[in-house]
């Protein structure tokens, strides 16, 4: 969890930050320290979350404990991001090549200048084991931003070689998102891995007392000393439950709440604040991914229609039954949309709790639980009463069905153009501007400085070296490194 109080341009991805500002920038609660020992662990592990759910940090913090005197001697961690433009456009033995030379090149500029540059995996197995020999150590290796939604042609090329290069003496670990499903034929998610989910379930004991830690220990000075008009425990597992447990979320809620708010925190201040988080945060989500998805950018409408008529079912069932906000999708249902409710779920609109459950009209369905901030967007008179916010902490024991014939029918899905690459790439680079999407963007500025040395798209700013950057009057190195991470999230997830 970051610890930067109400720094809102500062709400980074993980791995935008220089280790020594993660280092002062994050703290870890009891529930992590646990993911993040298996992390350390032998054996392959996947480590599956949402957007925003943490990933990033767990995978680096990990990685920096290897670096520590009571680790260090028998394991040689090494953190490489998978951030590279070439990955996301080959296949195959091109994939593999450009795979090998960025691991050969990590470990050969940081690690051991012995260390051969390979573009074989059986090479470079091979090169890792006579390493691991060498140093007398266990490796690890982890891999972030290494499986997005979107890509199936890359991960099924990274999960065989992931499973290739884990060893008794090389250890893999590898964030992915939810709904990562094409893992190739020779990948076994039982045999070939252990999955972490990270996604933080409010029916589990630890969901309180996590929130709870996080707000004690990153909100100490701010929101823990407000005077809060219900229980600190129903503050903290509400607010989790409002953002389905999303800690990037949660944290720009905590933000809000500190910065407008006084020393009092009410009913009124938190659906305020959810409802700020609704227009603010998750709809501008989907803008912010659609460039992103390639051949599936077509999807993104149909994904919010989809969002629409999930969230108006079941707040139809909220006001007339009293249902929870989750609710139960008949699996064909689930078979037609998947690629939409995969989006959805990287978005925080929604997340699976259950993958099978028994159906009362018949047939089965997938158990998804519902972000409460949209929902309380479209609720008759959008009230967060006392009577809702004490429902809506309290396990359910109805759930919303939604039928194999329903409102779902109606979502119709476009052709998709399966040679359509990214289009952030083509993008003018105004759209890296502060914004909702991009709440550390660049100032307009920096984006004229950049246009008037060349730059007019993305992709330009992408492929230019540091040193390209660096010679453009007013750009600074506390500059080249703003950029360079608000085009890592332009481009990434």
């Amino acid at each position: 969890m970051m610890n930067d109080e109400f720094n809102s341009e500062l709400i980074l991805a993980a791995e935008d930050f220089p280790d020594d500002e993660f280092k002062e920038n994050h703290i870890f609660s009891s529930y992590e320290e646990k993911m993040i020992r298996k992390l350390i662990a032998h054996g392959p592990v996947l480590l599956r979350g949402g957007r925003g759910s943490g990933k990033s940090a767990l995978l680096k913090e990990a990685f920096f404990r290897t670096q520590n005197e009571v680790y260090s001697k028998n394991i040689l961690g090494i953190y490489i991001s998978l951030r590279y433009l070439p990955l996301l456009r080959s296949k195959g033995k091109e994939y593999e090549e450009h795979f090998c030379k960025i691991l050969s090149e990590t470990i050969l500029r940081e690690i051991d200048s012995e260390f051969n540059t390979f573009l074989d995996i059986s090479d470079l197995q091979a090169g890792l084991y006579e390493l691991s020999i060498r140093k007398q150590k266990r490796i690890i290796l982890f891999f972030d931003d290494a499986a997005h939604i979107g890509r199936e042609t890359s991960l099924k090329e990274f999960f065989d070689i992931f499973r290739m290069l884990s060893s008794n003496t090389v250890s893999c670990k590898a964030a992915i998102y939810p709904g990562v499903t094409e893992f190739g034929m020779r990948f076994d998610l039982l045999n070939d891995t252990n999955v972490i989910d990270i996604t933080r379930n409010e029916e589990y004991i630890y969901f309180t007392e996590f929130f709870e830690e996080l707000i004690e220990k990153r909100y100490s000075n701010s929101i823990a000393q407000k005077k809060l008009t219900v229980k600190k425990s129903e503050f903290a597992k509400f607010m989790g439950r409002a953002v389905a447990g999303n800690v990037r979320a949660f944290i720009f809620a905590m933000n809000y709440l500190g910065e407008n708010t006084n020393g009092t925190i009410t009913l009124p201040d938190i659906e305020k604040v959810l409802k700020h988080l609704a227009s603010e945060y998750y709809w501008p989500l989907l803008e912010e991914l659609e460039p992103k998805l390639g051949r599936y950018e077509p999807l993104v409408e149909p994904s919010r229609e989809m969002a629409e008529i999930l969230y108006s079912i079941v707040a139809e069932s909220i006001d007339k039954s009293g249902y929870g906000p989750s609710c139960l999708i008949h699996r064909d249902n689930i078979a037609r949309l998947k690629k939409l409710t995969e989006i959805l779920e990287y978005a925080g609109f929604i997340v699976k709790r259950e993958s099978s459950r028994a159906m009362k009209s018949g047939g089965r369905g997938a158990r998804y639980t519902l972000n409460l901030c949209n929902l309380l967007e479209i609720i008759p008179h959008g009230r967060l009463s006392s009577d809702l916010f004490k429902r809506w902490l309290t396990h359910e024991k109805e759930y919303t069905q939604i039928t194999k014939k329903s409102k779902l029918d109606d979502v119709e899905l476009p052709e998709l153009d399966e040679s359509k690459e990214l289009g952030i790439l083509s993008t003018d680079i105004k759209i890296l501007e502060k914004s909702n999407a991009y709440p550390y963007g660049l100032t307009d500025h920096k984006i004229s400085l950049l246009k008037s040395a060349g730059y007019d798209a993305v992709k330009d700013v992408f492929n230019a070296s540091d040193n390209d950057i660096l010679n453009i009057d007013g750009i600074s190195h506390y500059w080249l490194g703003r950029i360079k991470s608000v085009i890592g999230q332009a481009i990434w997830m």
